[in-house]
């Protein structure tokens, strides 16, 4: 058998992992390797440098497995971390890195800006959130509104039993859905239970099958 490269052995390393866990690998200096989940995404980019304060650069200095929440200043989202240094011939060659989504912090409703003033909204009732025109729209049984976070942001922020990204506009409330339609070209549509249609796009449509089970 040919020789694995580090990317393909890191690929079906991840694979083991849950789609909701990213996974990075870094030298002494710099990340070598990146592979981020639908769930979470820093950005990285192979050749960033790792900064200080980051999960890697704490296992980088301690050289011993780091495990704990970093806040949303260094990446822009907020994260839970693993990172074990690895060595060879007994020098300091890198980290491993897991990271996790950012659970929500406390919070059970979402505040929505309405033209009388705000409008806090249970998560259990709200609907779905959607992006267009730039704003994030969010909707409740009666009620609708915007909301100043990002899609992205409201991923970190939302309880992962009761929402599901599926699709770069949609965050959607799988108890508010009635009904999951075929689509064209393997996605599917969500009949929701007040009436509206929410596409699953392709690029989500097997992570949305895996967490919905069928």
């Amino acid at each position: 058998m040919e020789r694995l490269t580090l990317d393909s052995l890191l690929d079906v390393i991840g694979e083991l992992f849950s789609d909701e866990i990213s996974i990075a690998v870094s030298n002494t200096k710099e990340y070598i390797y990146y592979r981020p989940s639908k769930r979470i995404d820093l950005k990285i980019q192979i050749g960033d440098p790792v900064k200080e304060g980051t999960i890697a650069y704490k296992a980088l200095e301690t050289k011993q497995k780091a495990s704990e929440f970093i806040d949303k200043e260094i990446f822009g989202v907020p994260y839970h971390g693993m990172a074990v240094p690895f060595e060879q011939d007994g020098q300091l060659e890198g980290v491993v890195m897991a990271i996790y989504p950012a659970f929500t912090d406390g919070k059970s409703v979402v505040t929505v800006k309405s033209a009388d003033g705000w409008k806090p909204i249970p998560f259990s009732g709200v609907k779905y959130l959607e992006v267009k025109d730039r704003k994030t729209y969010v909707y409740a049984d009666d009620f609708w509104g915007t909301n100043k976070n990002s899609l992205q942001e409201f991923e970190y922020m939302l309880p992962r039993d009761l929402f599901i990204r599926c699709h770069r506009s949609f965050i959607v409330n799988v108890h508010h859905i009635e009904e999951i339609y075929p689509d064209t070209h393997s996605t599917f549509v969500l009949a929701m239970n007040n009436g509206a249609r929410i596409p699953v796009s392709q690029s989500y449509s097997s992570y949305f099958r895996k967490l919905l089970g069928f």
